[in-house]
Order: C-alpha cells, then sequence, then structure tokens
C-alpha cells in the first residue's frame, strides 16, 4: 500500500496549496494531541468519541490531520481570534485506510468555525490524500439529520450508497446514518 505519511513533502506541499492566504495551516496530529481532540470534540457533537477512541485512532491503518491556527495568523481575522479554540486547534479530520479503500471516519470542526470553509478545507486534503495513497473509493458515513455536512459531502461528488437504520443516538431515539461513497479516480 503506497500511503504517504501527513508529514511527507507531498502533504506538506498540497497543505501549503490548500491553505494559501488563510491564517490555518494543515498538520499532523499525534497522540499527544488527543486531549484538544476530545475537547473540540465534545464541544462539536451531540455524541463525540471518546478519549480513548480517539487515542485508538493512531495507528499504521490511520491518518490524523489537524487544522490548527497558523503562527504568524493576524490576530484580527475570525479564526485567530476564536475564543474557543483548543489551543489552537480548530478542526481535525480521521481516516482509515485498509488497501485501497479509505473511510472518513470523523471531520469534527469548532462550532464556531463552522461554515466558513474551513470543513471543505479539510474534506479537500482528506480526497486529496487518499488520491495520493493509490485509493479507489472513500466512504463515510453521516447523521440523516446533518444537512449541513450531507450538502458538503454531495457538492464534493460524493453519493449516497446506503443507509443504516437507527444507527445514532439521539435525544429520546435513534437517527439513521446515510452512507456515502466517493470514487477516486487516479490521473
Amino acid at each position: 500500500m503506497n500511503t504517504p505519511s501527513v508529514g511527507s513533502p507531498f502533504a506538506a506541499q498540497l497543505a501549503t496549496q490548500l491553505t494559501l492566504g488563510l491564517p490555518v495551516e494543515l498538520v499532523a496530529l499525534t497522540s499527544t494531541d488527543v486531549p484538544q481532540m476530545a475537547q473540540l470534540e465534545s464541544m462539536a457533537h451531540s455524541h463525540p468519541m471518546s478519549e480513548g477512541n480517539l487515542a485508538d485512532c493512531f495507528g499504521h491503518l490511520y491518518r490524523v490531520l489537524g487544522l490548527k491556527l497558523s503562527a504568524g495568523s493576524d490576530a484580527n481575522t475570525d479564526a485567530a481570534s476564536d475564543p474557543d479554540s483548543v489551543d489552537g486547534l480548530l478542526g481535525f479530520a480521521i481516516v482509515q485506510q485498509i488497501v485501497d479503500e479509505v473511510t472518513l471516519l470523523d471531520i469534527c470542526l469548532l462550532p464556531s468555525q463552522q461554515g466558513k470553509g474551513y470543513g471543505k478545507l479539510l474534506l479537500n486534503a482528506v480526497v486529496a490524500s487518499a488520491k495520493a495513497s493509490a485509493a479507489v473509493v472513500l466512504m463515510l458515513e453521516v447523521r440523516e439529520s446533518n444537512l449541513a455536512a450531507r450538502a458538503l459531502y454531495q457538492k464534493a461528488g460524493f453519493i449516497e450508497s446506503g443507509r443504516r437504520k437507527g444507527y445514532y443516538p439521539i435525544a429520546g431515539g435513534k437517527e439513521d446514518a446515510i452512507l456515502m461513497d466517493l470514487a477516486i479516480t487516479q490521473e
């Protein structure tokens, strides 16, 4: 399996291209970032992953991309002045790759930074990383009620491929998980 590490020269060049002109940078997260990731999870998701589950996502099958404030970011930008940022961490994405199939396990963004294009930036980085690692498909699941995320995925070319009935817990019951796939074309 040809999986570029997040810290590879390719990843560094890609991260620079994706974040050009923005007060953020894409970085490889490590297990030392788990406490900040868990804090961000609890702010962004109604049923967050536990710190233990997040820590389990740092093995050879996983890549964890972080979206952090740039060291030299302008303090007047929305992101740079966000008091809720978790030690500069604005978001992250966790992917797992098994042979040529990549699964987006979690994409998490600080609620105050949602709707500003940072989710799209993280998703574009995940897609580019999947392509660079010779994946043929990128898969994910999303809560049926998460219309903003579903719209983002559809705009990126994902198609609905299935449904898991009553998969996610919600207050007073359960909701479906929408399964979505993106075919990765190698050029």
